[in-house]
């Protein structure tokens, strides 16, 4: 053994520390990362949840427009044709 090998293993083990620590800190920032895409994912999910049930309800309270607009234009060239008769 040389004098160097000791340093050398002394080097490489305070290099792996710090490698250890900089893979830490990567780790830490990529789960708060991942942490915050799935609580936008999760606010995403139930705006989406809200408009779903938003347009159901619209949906279900616009359709008795379209029949009561041709029941009216029905009674209305009823009218119309019943005026042209009596005339």
């Amino acid at each position: 053994m040389t004098d160097t090998e000791p340093n050398n293993q002394v080097t490489v083990a305070v290099e792996l520390e710090r490698l250890r620590g900089t893979l830490e800190a990567g780790f830490a920032r990529t789960d708060g990362s991942l942490a915050l895409l799935v609580q936008r994912s999760d606010q995403t999910d139930r705006q989406l949840a809200d408009h779903e049930a938003r347009l159901d309800s619209l949906e279900r309270s616009r359709w008795p427009l379209a029949n009561i607009a041709a029941l009216t234009a029905t009674c209305g060239l009823a009218v119309a044709a019943w005026e042209l008769a009596v005339r």
